[in-house]
């Protein structure tokens, strides 16, 4: 064959090459985008989450505590001069001051565990804590006073009086109610709370009676009889009773791990003359199952 005639061929298979490429790369199924295993998994965040299951989990805080002590002490002192002619005379009770509220703060330690039901975006659940705390309080003060009864007794009393309690720990039970944003969910808090106290609510009284014979004029003086006198008492492990709210957000970071931001409320009711409160902001780390 002649050496021009080859040359000639293969120019004309390649030119029918370049000519037949685009026609190949349209039919070609990446370039429309078909290989759809390939595209990005869709993001957590960017979908929904299911929050229905049980979930349990630990973090910690940081609480205020207020302590506001009531009139226990001032029924304290009347029970201590009850059935004397100085207490028929003299309100005891007016003598001691009003307390002041007292507040103790630092970090408490909490875990938790609960079960939530998802129905759609609404989110429905109860929640039981357990709350490390060990803030406290205690205000002492010291009265004394003289009066001269109806029958010319000067009687010097003095009264050294103690108020104190401890929240050594609480547990709260609680309906929780969400609403879901994928993989975010805010929540509010309502239900009931018990602590364990340790207390003391206690009056030192004494009493120095000086009479006088309104016959012979003599003088006597000395303790009026059943006295110096102690009433009250100091106890430990006295369980109180309250409610609770809060609020707070959770964060799912994975399919089975989420983080929490909180705020919780808590009022005890009278535990042995003294009202507390409990403020706590705090954060935890959950596992939901």
């Amino acid at each position: 064959m002649h050496i021009g005639t080859v040359r000639g061929a293969a120019g004309a298979a390649a030119l029918a090459a370049l000519l037949s490429a685009p026609a190949l790369a349209a039919d070609y199924p990446v370039l429309r985008g078909s290989q759809i295993e390939d595209a990005p998994t869709p993001s957590l965040y960017a979908g929904s989450y299911n929050w229905t299951g049980f979930y349990v989990g630990g973090g910690a805080g940081v609480s205020d505590t207020k302590f506001k002590p009531d009139t226990g002490l001032q029924d304290l002192a009347r029970f201590a001069f009850r059935n004397t002619a100085l207490g028929q005379q003299v309100d005891m009770g007016g003598l001691v001051n009003n307390l002041p509220e007292k507040s103790d703060s630092g970090a408490t330690y909490f875990g938790f565990l609960g079960y939530n039901v998802a129905f759609g975006d609404a989110v429905i659940g109860i929640e039981a804590d357990y709350t490390r705390s060990g803030h406290s309080y205690r205000i002492d003060d010291y009265i004394a006073r003289r009066f001269v009864t109806a029958n010319g007794d000067v009687n010097d009393i003095s009264l050294t009086t103690q108020q104190a309690a401890k929240l050594d720990d609480y547990a709260t039970a609680r309906l929780r109610l969400g609403w879901a944003f994928g993989s975010i969910m805010p929540f509010a808090t309502l239900g009931g709370a018990v602590g364990r106290f340790n207390t003391s609510s206690t009056i030192d009284a004494r009493w120095n009676l000086t009479q006088t014979n309104p016959l012979t004029g003599t003088v006597s003086q000395g303790q009026a009889a059943g006295y110096p006198l102690t009433v009250g008492a100091s106890k430990k492990n006295v369980y109180g009773f309250g409610l609770t709210v809060g609020g707070g957000v959770d964060w799912a970071l994975a399919e089975n791990i989420f983080l929490r931001g909180e705020y919780q409320l808590i009022r005890f009711a009278d535990v042995e003359g003294t009202t507390t409160t409990v403020n706590t902001a705090r954060a935890a780390v959950g596992v939901k199952f």
